[in-house]
């Protein structure tokens, strides 16, 4: 189970506080202990990194992330504890009369790590360059994004039809605004042109990098002096290295390590819910799986608390629907218990039984480590029930083709519906309505994408989650595939305050952070 609560300690409106109360922060669990000691004056940091950059901290890809991360670069526009838009690099915006465009007023005195000034030129150079890439981020792909200069402290971002949530958007570390001094070809260089708290000073590859304070940052001087960081891919290294001294904080550790790094060791452990869902798809456009009834036994024979609380050893959260305990619309119920009888009943129904026993492949990819252990668990409880299920392990990539065109039985995926943006309207269309262009699960229902309709034009946050519940519970009902497990996010720190862990993996290295002694 989850360790208990502990509760955060808010010191000044930064995103990750925030963001932390839409994402149900009372699901973020701590050892219980605070941090200690003295702040030391102009500290280093040292971080165990769980993600390195893999394209050269390229903006428009998930390096964005990391780059956000570390402190060096911001958006426009952040997210707040209620779903709606917070000030960033711009304090405020408004639809124009054309419903299409937004005039977004820019926060004065910013400058770049490059010492230049935050202009509205500036502004227009990031936007226009990641909405005019080959394959444009998630967040802006194929809403015709355009942004112009609109006076000395402005500008205006048009789309081709009304997008009630454009502001959201503008949170996606990757429309982060660097400096133009960045965007001289190719892709933007990241060191010493952002505008964050901290500095980006040297890179080694996927190895290290090194950032400083940045002196003029607009939100106040930052506790910390420098940053050092290492990207560690290996979990059980990330451990070594923070037991060993070698780090002041590590992100992603495996369960069975946070059992060591104890309150009375002096060790801050961070865990929190995150929205992020691993779940068994089922290709409803051939047999066996166009039969609901197959789904629904399927569903059935599956133990979630035990692949949460035992095959993942605590460290995820089971799941009743898509949306859990992260999100504030989320379902806080506990998933339905196994009904082994009641599986096989539904699959004699449908023509499946001891004279004619149902063989099907189960794909998925090594890239998120718990995916294949909770595939051998999923093949172990559909064995009881007389269903025999192939494991097929490979990357992710090759398989996609083959997942979009229909061509596969069942398949683990691990999703995050709120990487792109703080709001999952998008991800429930792609996903899952008759058009969506990543609908894996291959569902179409009228009904379904009926229900989906307001979210066109609307912009209010109780509304849209409103939607979000219902949505998630349509697809509960129709047995479109089965969400498993909840995905936790954790790092653990020593002699550090000012420590939070960000469910969305946007902030760690915020100006409150510091050393203690």
């Amino acid at each position: 189970m989850p360790r208990p609560t502990t509760p955060r300690r808010r010191l000044r409106a930064r995103p990750v506080v925030a963001l932390a109360v839409l994402l149900g922060l009372v699901t973020a669990c701590g050892s219980g202990a605070g941090p200690s000691g003295t702040p030391v004056p102009d500290g280093e940091l040292r971080l165990a990194a769980q993600f390195a950059p893999r394209s050269g901290y390229a903006m428009d890809t998930d390096d964005a992330f990391v780059v956000a991360q570390l402190g060096s670069a911001e958006t426009l526009v952040e997210a707040g504890p209620d779903g709606t838009p917070q000030p960033g690099l711009a304090t405020s915006w408004a639809q124009t009369a054309d419903p299409r465009t937004w005039r977004i007023t820019l926060r004065p005195g910013v400058t770049f790590h490059d010492g230049t000034p935050l202009t509205p030129a500036a502004v227009v150079t990031a936007l226009s360059w990641v909405a005019g890439v080959t394959a444009p981020p998630r967040a802006v792909k194929g809403i015709g994004l355009r942004a112009a200069e609109d006076g000395p402290s402005a500008v205006t971002v048009t789309t081709t039809a009304p997008d009630p949530i454009l502001p959201l958007r503008l949170s996606s570390v990757n429309t982060a605004i660097l400096a133009p001094s960045a965007y001289t070809g190719g892709p933007p260089a990241v060191v010493g042109t952002g505008t964050g708290p901290m500095r980006l000073v040297a890179t080694d590859g996927t190895q290290s990098a090194t950032l400083e304070r940045n002196e003029a940052y607009w939100g106040g001087r930052p506790q910390l002096a420098k940053v050092s960081v290492r990207y560690v891919t290996d979990p059980a290294a990330r451990a070594l290295a923070l037991r060993a001294g070698d780090v002041d904080v590590a992100q992603g550790l495996p369960e069975s390590a946070l059992l060591e790094f104890t309150p009375g060791s002096g060790y801050d452990d961070r865990t929190v819910a995150a929205p992020r869902t691993v779940s068994l798809k089922l290709n409803q456009s051939a047999a066996p799986f166009s039969d609901v009834r197959v789904r629904r036994a399927v569903a059935k024979a599956i133990d979630r608390t035990a692949l949460a609380e035992q095959a993942l050893a605590g460290s995820a959260l089971p799941a009743s629907e898509l949306f859990g305990p992260a999100v504030a619309w989320g379902s806080q119920d506990p998933p339905p218990a196994p009904d082994l009888q009641g599986a096989k009943d539904l699959l004699a129904q449908a023509g499946y039984g001891p004279e004619r026993p149902l063989t099907v492949r189960l794909q998925t990819y090594p890239n998120r480590p718990e995916l294949p252990t909770l595939a051998t668990a999923v093949q172990g409880m559909l064995r009881e029930v007389g269903v025999d299920a192939q494991i097929r392990i490979g990357e992710y990539g090759p398989q996609e083709p083959e997942l979009l065109a229909g061509r596969y039985d069942m398949f683990l995926l691990s999703r995050n519906y709120l990487t792109d943006v703080p709001d999952p309207g998008s991800t429930l269309v792609t996903d899952y309505s008759c058009a969506g262009s990543y609908n894996i699960d291959r569902y179409c229902s009228g009904e379904y994408d009926a229900l989906l309709a307001p979210l066109a034009t609307t912009a209010d946050p109780a509304q849209r989650q409103e939607v979000f519940r219902a949505a998630a519970a349509k697809l509960t009902a129709d047995a479109v595939g089965l969400p498993l497990v909840h995905s936790q996010e954790n790092a653990v720190a020593k002699g550090v305050a000012g420590f939070a862990v960000d469910p969305l993996a946007k902030s760690l290295i915020t100006p409150e952070l510091t050393r203690t002694g």
